[in-house]
């Protein structure tokens, strides 16, 4: 048992450490193309204060960076887009990201998710303090869960979780299980 917890926390740290959404349009195959993506991915993952409340999307059109999603700050935002920038191969860097409006609502309703998924069956090890493998978007009282989960039964486990706090008017549940690194 120690063994397949071992390997279970080995197999959800590399999913937590790769975990940025890809959509990558006109992916070459190429090697500096596949070299540029993960640069891009690495950069935004090492963003100092990028966290479970933020959510970075990218995809890569040649030599262009298209960056979407929402942050809770423009630090995180305007750092996403120098970093991107660093990025050997980068030439034009768009950033679509939103930033979130700031209110104690949606910061009681960011608190009582992340209560609320920790205190949830096996959900806690989705949400390390670095990088954790999923995002919870909290805008205006409307939830968005991000990111990569291990099967299809922690899929529904956080939607039950996010769809109990108080607060919440909607719940789209983006997330996607890992079926190469699943049972």
């Amino acid at each position: 048992m120690k063994k397949i917890n071992k390997l279970l926390a080995l197999s959800i740290a590399v999913l937590a450490i790769s975990f940025v959404s890809v959509d990558a349009q006109t992916y070459s195959g190429d090697a500096s193309a596949m070299k540029m993506e993960s640069d891009v991915r690495k950069q935004i993952l090492k963003l100092p204060y990028y966290e479970v409340f933020d959510y970075i999307d990218y995809s890569i059109q040649g030599n262009t960076v298209v960056l979407d999603g929402k942050v809770r700050n423009a630090t995180n935002r305007k750092a996403a887009e120098a970093a991107v920038k660093r990025v050997s191969g980068v030439e034009v860097v768009v950033n679509n990201i939103e930033i979130l409006p700031v209110g104690g609502f949606d910061d009681r309703i960011r608190n009582g998710l992340l209560r609320s998924m920790a205190n949830t069956s096996n959900l806690s090890r989705y949400l390390w303090p670095v990088n954790p493998s999923i995002r919870l978007i909290v805008d205006r009282g409307h939830v968005t869960l991000e990111g990569i989960v291990a099967n299809e039964t922690d899929v529904n486990l956080a939607n039950i979780a996010a769809r109990s706090v108080s607060g919440v008017f909607s719940v789209t549940n983006n997330l996607v299980v890992d079926r190469e690194n699943a049972g």
